[in-house]
């Protein structure tokens, strides 16, 4: 009778501890659906990275306000959510590591989505369609037909650190002399001053930089010879963000928002006034 009585106890206390459990006011919280957005919203700031030097997505004027195609953008999303702007400018190459640390909430500096990246972070987009050109004071390299033509251990070309701009250089143009720039103005300056022969960067930085500096005869590509859809890059495992951003994103493409900011950029110059020299 007493071994009976000890067995019902050893099938009774599993099922008590269970129940006791599952009653416990301390258990785990149920984990959040996104992540991202509480903590946006919690804190009442979308802390956005960009390189605040790539005009015209993104760029720095003389008194240190960051404007652009980028900043617009940005100001646009933080509006929506209902939470106030914080641009954190940082070299180019640093932007997705400080995303997947969670120092900021997400990237727009003129990124694109390419398969590499999007093994690491999640990309919303496009918002801007551009390619690689040069920017060059040599008629003959401007005049090329194909970025093939840059090809040869004669030229040396500058591109910004960590962008796809060094990776065509290193997968299409490997026998070309390479030289990485932490920003685009130092890059621009090494073309200014011949130390390179051309800087390879997105078209629209490239054509801005010729207009930015009308007295240096520089030259672009009128075509560019890559595609590059640029994109918001946000932590991977956050589907609930990205469905908010992606629906923004069709209202403010459907809105005409994107391309009414998109040319307000391209189609009016009247901004380079704002920037510094380069130095």
């Amino acid at each position: 009778m007493k071994a009976l009585k000890f067995l019902t106890l050893l099938v009774l206390i599993p099922l008590l501890l269970g129940a006791c459990n599952g009653m416990n006011v301390d258990s785990p919280k149920k984990l959040s659906a996104s992540p991202a957005l509480d903590r946006i919203v919690s804190r009442g700031e979308l802390i956005v990275g960009t390189a605040g030097n790539m005009p015209p997505l993104n760029m720095t004027t003389k008194e240190g306000k960051i404007i652009g195609i980028d900043a617009d953008l940005a100001e646009y999303i933080a509006g929506n959510m209902d939470v106030k702007l914080t641009l954190k400018p940082m070299p180019f190459h640093e932007l997705l590591p400080a995303l997947k640390a969670g120092t900021i909430d997400m990237v727009i500096s003129g990124m694109t989505i390419t398969g590499l990246r999007n093994r690491e972070v999640a990309f919303v987009g496009p918002y801007f369609l551009s390619g690689k050109s040069i920017l060059t004071k040599d008629k003959n390299i401007a005049t090329l037909e194909s970025g093939d033509d840059l090809n040869n251990p004669d030229i040396s070309l500058v591109a910004l650190k960590g962008s796809t701009s060094q990776q065509v250089v290193e997968g299409m143009l490997p026998k070309a002399k390479m030289v990485l720039a932490e920003k685009y103005d130092d890059a621009v300056k090494m073309v200014l001053e011949g130390k390179v022969n051309a800087m390879v960067a997105d078209y629209p930085i490239c054509l801005i930089s010729v207009f930015r500096f009308p007295d240096h005869d520089l030259m672009t590509l009128v075509k560019p010879f890559t595609y590059e859809p640029l994109g918001i890059a946000v932590q991977a495992g956050d589907p609930l963000l990205v469905n908010w951003l992606t629906n923004f994103m069709n209202s403010y493409k459907g809105s005409g928002e994107l391309e009414r900011t998109t040319n307000r950029w391209l189609k009016n110059s009247s901004w380079i006034k704002l920037l510094p020299p380069i130095e």
